[in-house]
């Protein structure tokens, strides 16, 4: 992981010129005893390369690792495995022959702890804990009887007796003891496998599954090769220096992956708090940077809610005991303003953390209040939109009341007057009076259907957004394209905003614009609703010109869309919203199921039941104007594409928001 915006501390510059010096002078040691070797005719020539290069892989990977972690215990241990390669070399040289003895295996137990010490340096487990102890005392205690008693080590400082049945109890001993050891290892790399996440998996598969196969590649190597092949002890030697040879290579590539979390570069905080808050990373990405783990957030405290949230708003939960993450509270003042969320694996010591945070506290603050804000926001909106959702479920149920409870009693009312009209035996004066109350009663209806269309129109209950759309279209005097995308089955509140947003934008065409053409675009794509009209009329409208756009554009505002309105003075009208559509709604393009079903039958001005009218009286009211009357409205095929043209029928009014019902506040 980069440390982009994150600066160097003196500290870890210092720290890294005395790496670069102890690599140097390791590199430099090896290679001089791989000189003298190479002079000395008793060791093979490939034997000391292979020592020499081994070494040089353990030291460089070892730094490396340091390196980039300075203060994680993986670097050290790396390292150690170089230089307990390098006393096993220099025991060969004349005079050092008890080194070698003495640190013949010691490498050995270097690869099992640092398999066991794994991303972060420390082992976790009593169980590891166990086992690295027994690993160290396997090839330390246990190798004392192979140069104590061994007859081939006499002249040395550290022989005692010639005691060859002690060499071998004491071989086969350590043979079963470290066996034991490398088994109990790959026991517990795979129990730590197992219960590792998808992320640390793509670390610890490559190594854990090296390692497991180098340490049992060890001990049964030699029973192995030289049984069933029948290598030679040197080329059994050689084989196992390969293997161990792996070690330090797959540790590399676990640093180049990201896989060894930092525990010594806090420091480096505070460089990154001296920047420009411009250039700088938020804390989230510092602390990960820095400490090393990728998947490391910071989340913030809101006294409100008695929780914490992301740097979104949205709330988080905090990590329990028994999860592989854990979190460090941040605190500031004695308050807190926050919590680190870290992965345990990767970094073990949580004071680490603490410290870190404690750093980093004032600026946790100011981001905890800009998240705080965000939560705020978020919640207002989420108000707003149940605003806006109550205020429609209130228009759909107020407009089938009146529709299906008021208006059908008109039409009871107006029969009972045409029949009354129809009577032979009433003076033609009660007749005329009966016709009267037939007409103001259509007038009347006509008023009702005219303001039950304005709070909620029939068509979009009944028949989804498109056919409304068309139905607006076709009732217009100004020839109107509109092109219809997918959307059917979308929300309620998505449904009739953009059907008020399409009917308070013709309404502005015919009554302000002066357009000879018209265009309405409505399209739902990638999980968002589009609403294009323009006209070619004479412009100049303005988002705060009336209640009617200015109403619109909060409603849009309050479901989280963009209100676009250009125009120019003499160059028509653009208008173009953008509005999401909820990931929990109905996918568009399902069919639409109505909120409301406003049954057609119980229309004022349906002919069932009723007798004909005389001449004098329309047989249906058309909605229009209060008081307006009409002929029959033609019932037409609604194409699923429409280009509208001049209209021989009455115009329907253009429902417009009154500031009490659009779900805003004005």
């Amino acid at each position: 992981m980069t440390t982009t915006g994150v600066g160097r501390s003196p500290l870890t510059r210092s720290l890294r010129l005395g790496l670069l010096f102890l690599g140097a002078v390791l590199i430099g040691v090896t290679a001089a005893v791989l000189a003298v070797l190479l002079e000395d005719p008793a060791v093979a020539h490939e034997e000391a390369w292979g020592y020499a290069v081994v070494t040089w892989l353990y030291v460089l990977a070892g730094t490396l690792a340091w390196w980039r972690r300075p203060s994680n215990g993986m670097g050290p241990l790396i390292v150690w495995g170089g230089v307990t390669l390098l006393l096993l070399s220099l025991g060969t040289l004349p005079g050092l022959a008890t080194l070698g003895a003495v640190t013949a295996t010691f490498i050995l137990a270097v690869m099992v702890h640092l398999l066991h010490a794994f991303p972060s340096g420390r082992l976790r487990s009593t169980a590891s804990r166990i086992t690295v102890v027994g690993g160290y005392l396997v090839c330390s205690v246990l190798q004392i009887p192979l140069y104590a008693f061994n007859p081939a080590a006499e002249g040395l400082p550290v022989f005692i007796a010639a005691r060859p049945d002690l060499v071998v109890l004491g071989e086969t001993i350590q043979a079963i003891s470290g066996a034991a050891v490398m088994v109990a290892t790959v026991v517990i790399l795979a129990i730590r496998l197992r219960r590792s996440n998808a992320w640390q998996r793509r670390i610890l598969v490559p190594l854990f599954g090296y390692g497991m196969i180098a340490v049992l590649f060890i001990p049964f190597s030699s029973s192995l090769l030289e049984g069933w092949f029948g290598w030679t002890t040197s080329q059994v030697g050689f084989a196992q220096l390969v293997d161990i040879a792996g070690v330090p290579i797959a540790f590399s590539l676990a640093v180049l992956r990201g896989g060894f979390a930092r525990t010594g570069e806090v420091q480096e905080l505070a460089t990154w708090l001296s920047a420009p808050s411009e250039s700088r990373p938020d804390v989230s990405a510092a602390l990960a940077s820095v400490l090393g783990d990728p998947s490391l957030r910071v989340v913030f405290h809101v006294p409100e809610r008695s929780g914490f949230v992301d740097a979104d708003g949205l709330t988080v939960e905090l990590p329990g005991s028994g999860d592989t993450l854990a979190s460090v509270p941040i605190e500031l003042s004695g308050s807190v303003v926050g919590a680190v969320v870290y992965d345990s694996d990767l970094i073990a010591d949580p004071e680490l953390v603490r410290a870190a945070g404690r750093l980093v506290a004032l600026a946790v603050d100011r981001e905890r209040l800009t998240a705080a804000l965000l939560a705020t926001e978020q919640s207002l909106r989420r108000s707003r939109e149940r605003l806006v959702e109550t205020a429609d479920r209130e228009r759909r149920r107020i407009a089938q009341d009146l529709h299906d409870g008021l208006q059908v009693k008109l039409v009871l009312l107006a029969i009972d007057a045409q029949r009354l009209a129809n009577q032979a035996g009433n003076a033609a004066a009660d007749r005329e009076r009966a016709v009267e109350l037939r007409h103001g009663i259509d007038v009347a209806a006509a008023e009702l259907r005219s303001l039950v269309h304005a709070v909620m129109p029939s068509s979009l209950l009944e028949r989804g957004l498109g056919l409304a759309a068309e139905d607006l279209v076709d009732r217009l005097p100004v020839p109107t394209d509109l092109h219809l995308g997918n959307v059917a089955g979308l929300p309620t509140p998505l449904a009739s905003t953009a059907y008020f947003v399409v009917a308070e934008a013709l309404t502005n065409v015919v009554k302000h614009a002066g357009a000879s053409r018209a265009s309405v675009r409505l399209d739902c794509a990638d999980g968002t609703l589009s609403i294009d009209i323009s006209d070619d009329g004479c412009g100049g409208a303005s988002r705060e010109g009336g209640s009617g756009i200015r109403g619109l554009a909060d409603r849009v505002d309050v479901l989280g869309g963009t209100f676009r309105l250009d125009s120019p003075v003499g160059s028509g009208t653009r208008l173009s919203i953008r509005l999401p559509v909820s990931l929990d709604a109905p996918l568009p393009g399902r069919p639409e199921t109505p909120a409301a079903q406003v049954r057609p039958d119980a229309a004022v001005g349906a002919t069932s039941g009723v007798p004909e009218w005389t001449d004098t009286v329309p047989t249906s009211v058309v909605p229009g104007t209060a008081g307006g009357t009409g002929t029959p409205a033609p019932q037409r095929p609604r194409p699923a594409r429409a280009t509208g043209a001049p209209s021989t029928e009455r115009l329907d009014p253009l429902p417009t928001l009154p500031p009490s019902m659009n779900g805003t506040t004005q």
